[in-house]
C-alpha cells in the first residue's frame, strides 16, 4: 500500500498546483466580465466536491460501476437527446443544461460512460480469430457512433473527437492485428478527401448532408490558417506582451473572450507571466509521465484499458487547448483539464481519477515494481 501512495501523492500535488493557479485566475476573471464574478467560488466548490467524490470512489467496489456501465451509457445517451430539446443555446451549440447556479454538459458524462462501458465489453471479450476482432471492432464503432450522432446535432465537434479517442485507445491494446489501424487510417483519409471534393465542387450538397452549423465548424478546421479571430489575436497579444511575472492579481492587460475556459492558458500567462506558463507546462508534463509510467506498471487488464482511455483524452485535451491558444490549431471549444473553469469537466475527471486510484489503494498486486 505504501508503494502505491508513492505513485499517487506526487500526482495529487501537481494537480493541486494547477488548481491553485486556476483559482487565482478566477479572482481576475471578473475584471474581464462581471458575469464571471462567481467563478472563483464555483470553481472552489467543484474542486471540493471533486476531492470528496475521489475519496468516496476509493472506498467502494468499482466492479459495481462496470456492472451498471450499460445503464450509465443509456442514461448519458438519454441526456444527450434531451439536451437537444431543452438545452441552453450557447455560441450556436445546444450542449448544456442550464440551472440557476450552474450548467451541466452531458457529453462530459458520456466520456466517462463510454470509457466504462467499452472497457467492460473489451475486457470480457475473447479474441481468438479474425472474425472475433471484426465483430469487436464493429461493436465498439456502433457504441461510439450512436452518442456521436447526437453530439453532432448539438453540434460539439470536440466531444466527438474525444469519443473516438476513447474507443481507439481501448481497441489499440486489445487487437492482435494492428493492421486494423492502417485500414482505419485510410478510411479517415477517404472521408477527409470526400469532404474536400464536395467542399470544392458542391458545397450545397455538403451542407444538406451535414447541416449548416456543423459545415461551418468543419470548414474552420480546414481553413483556420487563413482566418483570424478576435479571440486568438488578443490571446497571442497577451502572450507576446506578457512579462516574466505578468500583471498579478486585480489587473488584466487585455480582454480575451472565453478567457476562463477555452483561453485559460493565455489568460494565465497574462495574469501571472511566462514563468507561470512554463510551470503549468512542466506540471502537465510530469503528470503525463507519471500516468504513463503507472500505466505500464499495472497488471490488471481492465484497469489498464480504462486508464489508457483516460490518459488519451487527458493528453490530447492539453495538446489541443494549448495549441488553440498559440494559434497552432483551430478554436473548437476544448478546455484545459483542471485549469479551465467548468464543473462538468472537473467532476468527470475526478471520477476518472477515483476509479483509477480505487484499484491502487486496494491492491498492491496490481502494480509491478
Amino acid at each position: 500500500m505504501k508503494k502505491n501512495y508513492k505513485n499517487i501523492i506526487p500526482l495529487l500535488i501537481l494537480l493541486i498546483i494547477i488548481m491553485i493557479i486556476s483559482l487565482l485566475n478566477m479572482l481576475n476573471a471578473p475584471l474581464l466580465d462581471l458575469s464571471y464574478k462567481y467563478n472563483f467560488l464555483k470553481q472552489l466548490i467543484w474542486y471540493i466536491i471533486g476531492f470528496i467524490i475521489l475519496f468516496i470512489l476509493t472506498k467502494i467496489n468499482i466492479e459495481k460501476l462496470y456492472n451498471i456501465s450499460f445503464l450509465l451509457y443509456l442514461f448519458s445517451l438519454f441526456l444527450l437527446i434531451l439536451v437537444l430539446f431543452i438545452g441552453k443555446d450557447i455560441n450556436g451549440a445546444k450542449a448544456w443544461f442550464s440551472f440557476k447556479f450552474f450548467s451541466f454538459q452531458p457529453s462530459e458524462l458520456m466520456k466517462l460512460s463510454l470509457a466504462l462501458y467499452l472497457t467492460n465489453i473489451v475486457s470480457k471479450s475473447n479474441i481468438n480469430k479474425f472474425k472475433d476482432e471484426l465483430l469487436l471492432i464493429l461493436k465498439v464503432i456502433i457504441i461510439t457512433l450512436i452518442p456521436s450522432i447526437f453530439v453532432f446535432l448539438e453540434p460539439d465537434t470536440g466531444a466527438i473527437i474525444f469519443f473516438f479517442i476513447i474507443a481507439l485507445s481501448i481497441l489499440f491494446t486489445s487487437l492482435k492485428h494492428k493492421s486494423w489501424f492502417i485500414v482505419l487510417f485510410f478510411l479517415i483519409i477517404l472521408c477527409f478527401l470526400t469532404f474536400i471534393i464536395l467542399y470544392l465542387n458542391n458545397k450545397e450538397l455538403l451542407i444538406n448532408l451535414i447541416g449548416t452549423s456543423f459545415f461551418y465548424r468543419v470548414e474552420r478546421l480546414i481553413t483556420f490558417t487563413n482566418q483570424s479571430s478576435y479571440q486568438l489575436e488578443n490571446a497571442l497579444t497577451v502572450i507576446g506582451s506578457s512579462s516574466f511575472l505578468g500583471t498579478g492579481l486585480k489587473k488584466v492587460s487585455l480582454y480575451i473572450p472565453e478567457a476562463p475556459t477555452d483561453f485559460i492558458f493565455a489568460f494565465t500567462i497574462g495574469n501571472f507571466g511566462l514563468l507561470t506558463g512554463l510551470l503549468i507546462l512542466l506540471c502537465y508534463l510530469l503528470i503525463d509521465i507519471s500516468f504513463i509510467n503507472l500505466y505500464f506498471k499495472l497488471t490488471n487488464k481492465k484497469i489498464k484499458l480504462f486508464m489508457l482511455s483516460f490518459i488519451s483524452i487527458f493528453f490530447f485535451q492539453q495538446i489541443i487547448n494549448i495549441s488553440m491558444n498559440l494559434g497552432l490549431l483551430p478554436i473548437i471549444g476544448i478546455p484545459l483539464p483542471f485549469l479551465s473553469y467548468g464543473g462538468s469537466t472537473i467532476i468527470i475527471y475526478f471520477i476518472f481519477l477515483g476509479i483509477i486510484f480505487n484499484y491502487l489503494f486496494k491492491d498492491n498486486n496490481l502494480i509491478k515494481y
